[in-house]
């Protein structure tokens, strides 16, 4: 029988916080009385994978993906999505930017048949420990610059790591998506779009761990690209395959 929910934590390096993290999303599903499935998708080289597997030993819900290379969030949630059997799929950072217990108000709104329901930092979240100014500067670019490529008006947040879809959704979302970096957020929702999806967007609880793991320029260059090839394919191309 197929969980309510597979909950997909994408991890590079992340032994330091990943049991934490698992715990705390085992004890709010076991709470909530939810059949659920975990699956880290790890790349790296620090453990993370082993630790997970190491953890499974005594709950068949958890697994692990993932290779020593780090190949991108993307490619790590593809892999993970095409292995997920829950009636919910969704996706959270490993570093619990955003309180799993948040998922209560997501829960009614995919239950009553949303397609997918996305968390957001702005309309009415509220913002525990801010970004650097810098940071909360870039993101004001990055928004007006993504909306000129590729144009998703009425999208407040693409970049925020807590997004939950319909089980058929999720599939097909992930088998049409191609970005392996940051910006597969941004191409999941242009794809939904296109599809025709009806998006949901909630306000969550937010809090920056200090710690990104963006090279902050060979990352933006590559999500520069990724920004106008996911608008050339997506915006102003053709039929979507």
């Amino acid at each position: 029988m197929a969980p309510e929910i597979s909950l997909i934590l994408p991890a590079y390096n992340e032994a330091r916080v990943i049991p934490k993290t698992i715990g705390e999303a085992v004890r709010y599903f076991e709470s909530r009385g939810w059949s659920y499935q975990i699956i880290v998708a790890a790349d790296g080289t620090d453990g993370t994978r082993e630790i997970v597997r190491d953890m499974a030993k005594s709950n068949a819900a958890l697994q692990a993906t993932g290779a020593d290379a780090r190949r991108g969030k993307g490619l790590g949630i593809r892999e993970a999505v095409a292995v997920a059997t829950g009636k919910i799929i969704g996706y959270a950072d490993a570093d619990n930017k955003v309180p799993i217990d948040d998922f209560d108000k997501f829960h009614p709104v995919l239950a009553a048949g949303v397609d997918m329901a996305i968390g957001s930092r702005r309309g009415g979240a509220v913002i525990e420990r801010a970004q650097p100014l810098y940071r909360r500067v870039g993101s004001v670019g990055f928004h007006w610059f993504m909306q000129t490529f590729v144009g998703l008006a009425g999208i407040q947040d693409t970049q925020c790591g807590f997004k939950f879809f319909q089980h058929a959704v999720a599939k097909e979302l992930f088998r049409r998506q191609k970005i392996d970096g940051y910006m597969f957020d941004v191409e999941i929702l242009a794809i939904a779009r296109r599809l025709g999806y009806r998006i949901e967007q909630l306000p969550i609880r937010w809090r920056d761990d200090a710690d990104s793991r963006l090279n902050l320029v060979s990352g933006n260059l590559r999500n520069v690209r990724d920004i106008f090839r996911i608008g050339l394919e997506h915006r102003f191309g053709g039929r979507l395959q």
